[in-house]
């Protein structure tokens, strides 16, 4: 299934239904989908036909109605759909977020701790986001990882954000506990 082909456009109305379904478990209205991407709703609507003929979305009809993603659409955008996510707190400007996950965090050029960088994949949306915020991740559940930076760009179509780390630790442990 995850040879599936997006346009750019497909994939981030696809990512803000992911995002907006994940904060409610309800059907999501194109119009809040059309806001948070800045879209027309008709070029919602029109989207949501090829979304569904790809079988990524499912429509619900009635009143409550609107669009669900399926398991196929978290597959198309390698999103692992997990029942019990572990939670990663996320901190963006010193405000915790409690709507935002933290589902993969990549570190590039480690090597040279001041020029390292950290791409955070989120579950929730980053559109909040901006370049020279601070956010905090952390700490992880196993390695305890705390990292700390400044937003350096994002990727909204991947719900990517890049940060140059300003601090980043890991308590060591005594290995015999």
């Amino acid at each position: 299934m995850s040879s599936i082909e997006l346009t750019s456009s497909q994939k981030k109305i696809l990512q803000e239904l992911i995002n907006l379904y994940g904060t409610t478990e309800k059907a999501v209205k194109g119009e809040d989908i059309a806001e948070r991407t800045d879209r027309n709703p008709g070029t919602i609507r029109n989207q949501m036909q090829s979304l569904k003929a790809l079988q990524l979305v499912e429509g619900v009809p009635g009143p409550k109605g609107g669009y669900r993603p399926t398991a196929n659409a978290y597959e198309a955008l390698e999103i692992q759909e997990l029942d019990e996510p572990a939670e990663v707190p996320l901190y963006h400007e010193g405000e915790s977020l409690s709507e935002a996950n933290v589902q993969e965090i990549n570190l590039t050029s480690v090597h040279h701790p001041e020029l390292c960088r950290a791409e955070i994949r989120l579950h929730g949306s980053i559109t909040d986001f901006h370049e020279g915020d601070t956010v905090t991740v952390g700490p992880t559940p196993r390695s305890k990882l705390l990292i700390e930076g400044v937003v350096d760009g994002k990727d909204e179509t991947s719900n990517v954000l890049i940060l140059s780390t300003t601090d980043m630790r890991a308590p060591v442990e005594d290995p015999e506990h």
